[in-house]
């Protein structure tokens, strides 16, 4: 399970959103689960698990369920697709 954790009003978020919808478009088969964690209670308690405080502390972050592989801030877009498991 792929996660993107964001901030609705985060401009970063919305710059690298660009980029994972690029990706979910070039690889149908790679989807990405968006949380929203400005403003949803759950979604920050479940961000804060997953970060436990040594990986990012902030948004955009994204991490990979099953290859427990982080990203935090802006990157590129090679750096997405590799943190996806694509190639």
């Amino acid at each position: 399970m792929l996660y993107e954790f964001y901030g609705l009003e985060c401009p970063h978020c919305d710059k690298m959103r660009k980029l994972t919808d690029k990706l979910m478009q070039e690889y149908p088969d790679v989807h990405i689960e968006r949380k929203e964690v400005w403003h949803n209670e759950s979604n920050m308690k479940f961000i804060e698990e997953l970060d436990k405080g040594d990986a990012c502390g902030g948004v955009p972050f994204y991490f990979n369920g099953n290859t427990k592989k982080w990203l935090c801030g802006e990157v590129t877009y090679e750096e997405i697709k590799e943190w996806a498991g694509v190639k």
